[in-house]
């Protein structure tokens, strides 16, 4: 059970707009945010830089959102994991495709580009983190400068969530237990201390 629960996403009416992007677009408004909203000023900053993060720029959506799922399958955050699923199939990631994340160096769904964003995403996602020279080197033939900040920004805006889900106990929501259980839980995942449903 979380170890505080979400607000109604009426007792934040600031955020009516973007509750309602939310909803239209996932499914559901993410408890993680509706627990931020406590304190409508980290919500506000986070849910702006999730925008920046992960909807500008010129990496594809699909791809941020794959790097998204592997560093929070490194970090072992399993809400995180099921909400990246799940917005991986949003962001027309195939089942498939999914499933196969966790063996991105050697299956055939994944391109040379993808794999050495995915494999800095792995790297940078451990404890320690691993990521090297050799990892930036192996972006250059695929992605600019700007594309590799936009790579290395939702791997850091997913080490916050990782650590905030993960250490909330945030309960998971319906929709994307429903597409991990679909997708990840072949190689294991379950929702653990996130399997409590608040939606």
């Amino acid at each position: 059970m979380a170890h505080v629960l979400p607000l109604h996403p009426e007792a934040v009416p600031e955020f009516r707009e973007r509750f309602e992007h939310y909803a239209n677009t996932r499914g559901f408004i993410p408890n993680s945010i509706l627990t931020m909203a406590r304190r409508p000023g980290i919500a506000r900053a986070f849910m702006d830089l999730n925008r920046a993060v992960l909807y500008e720029g010129t990496v594809p959506e699909e791809l941020k959102m794959l790097v998204s799922l592997i560093v929070s399958q490194a970090a072992g955050c399993r809400y995180c994991q099921a909400h990246m699923a799940n917005l991986s199939s949003i962001y027309q990631a195939s089942d498939q495709k999914i499933a196969a994340v966790w063996d991105f160096e050697t299956s055939l769904l994944f391109s040379d580009a993808e794999r050495a964003a995915l494999r800095l995403a792995y790297r940078a996602g451990l404890n320690p983190n691993e990521a090297s020279a050799a990892d930036f080197a192996a972006l250059r033939p695929h992605f600019d400068d700007g594309q590799i900040v936009e790579i290395v920004g939702t791997i850091a805006l997913f080490g916050y969530l990782n650590r905030w889900n993960d250490t909330m106990a945030t309960s998971l929501e319906a929709r994307p237990s429903t597409v991990a259980s679909r997708t990840l839980a072949h190689a294991g995942w379950a929702a653990g201390k996130h399997g409590e449903s608040d939606q």
